[in-house]
């Protein structure tokens, strides 16, 4: 007999992660927990306070009433989920991870066997100058040959300053910079702003004003002279019509995929065959899960062949993470089969 339960704990960030709103110290993380009498299933709902569309006072609940009801079936359950889509990936999860040989071998690959890896971006979170400049020089030296900044929360010209020291030592072709303004611009200023980036060479630009304002968005699109990735924009968005609206009304350069903000897997591929039918760029990130969300989401994101470096390097932020084989190095992450997992912290024993 199928029975669920979840678990809820609290990650710690190794230093305060800094964002345009705000300080993190700590994040929820709650699991999912399948047994039957044979094995049992994992999977990681990725909410992530105060930008996460599912972030209720009643999650609890829901999680709790979603235990009570999981006889019911994966696809049933997904249809009663909509507007809590980081449930939505922690079921699917969970049952995949139920109905594997190896709770943790979610999407089989090469990439799961250890034979594969996937280019990421190194991510340098908001801080004063030489906090910045610190983790600039970690992340190059680490390997990476593609590095997303975030912008919008100390002083635009210091962040232009930031940037134009990593060009003056790299070139476009030995680095790619992507920044992340999370928001942070005005409409009205945006396009002077995305004029001083562009001499800069970069990749693109994550979300430069404020989500649900896309008749700006789509003129700042039109007019760009660097590339534009909506992000934010797509939270919240959950029929197929809106999400064909608002790519057409705008009309972006690329989308970001959080499989925790937009419906799990099922939502992602969705966003993905849309963006392929409108020649819309695209790229997967993580929301800050811990390694039980992350290795969901990597092996999903290397079935889908994807050549651009991936959000995906958020592994190493925290203390108290669960250890698991995947691994940072190089500017790629991989999956090490030799290294086992150890959910004991969260009450799972993988046997």
């Amino acid at each position: 007999m199928l029975k669920a339960s979840f678990k809820k704990h609290f990650l710690k960030f190794k230093q305060p992660a800094g964002t345009s709103r705000g300080i993190l110290n700590t994040k929820e993380a709650f699991y999912i927990i399948l047994t039957d009498e044979h094995t049992f299933g994992i999977g990681e709902c990725g909410l992530l306070r105060g930008l996460s569309i599912d972030d209720s006072p009643i999650y609890e609940e829901k999680l709790a009433w979603v235990c009570r009801h999981i006889s019911m079936g994966l696809e049933a359950l997904y249809a009663e989920l909509l507007e809590f889509p980081s449930i939505q990936i922690g079921l699917e999860t969970a049952f995949l991870s139920l109905n594997s040989k190896d709770p943790f071998q979610i999407f089989p690959s090469v990439f799961s066997e250890g034979q594969g890896n996937i280019s990421i971006n190194g991510l340098i979170w908001m801080g004063d100058e030489e906090f910045m400049k610190q983790q600039i020089k970690e992340k190059l030296s680490s390997g990476f040959r593609c590095i997303k900044m975030k912008i919008g929360a100390i002083d635009f010209m210091t962040e232009i300053r930031l940037l134009k020291a990593i060009r003056k030592e790299f070139s476009a072709s030995d680095i790619e910079l992507r920044v992340d303004a999370n928001g942070a611009f005005s409409s009205s200023e945006a396009i002077e702003k995305l004029h001083i980036l562009s001499e800069l060479n970069l990749h693109s630009i994550e979300q430069p004003i404020r989500q649900g304002q896309w008749q700006e968005m789509a003129e700042l699109c039109s007019k760009t002279p660097l590339p534009i990735a909506l992000d934010e924009e797509l939270i919240g968005l959950v029929s197929s019509e809106e999400k064909k609206k608002l790519l057409r009304t705008v009309q972006p350069q690329y989308i970001i995929l959080k499989p925790s903000f937009i419906g799990g897997f099922k939502g992602s591929d969705e966003w993905i065959s849309l963006a392929s039918e409108l020649d819309v760029g695209w790229w997967i990130t993580s929301a800050l899960e811990s390694n039980v969300g992350l290795n969901a989401i990597s092996q999903y994101t290397f079935t889908k062949n994807s050549k651009l470096p991936q959000g995906l390097g958020t592994g190493s932020l925290y203390t108290n993470n669960i250890p698991s084989p995947l691994e940072v190095k190089n500017g790629t992450l991989s999956y090490l089969p030799s290294v086992v997992w150890d959910t004991a912290q969260i009450g799972v024993t993988n046997q």
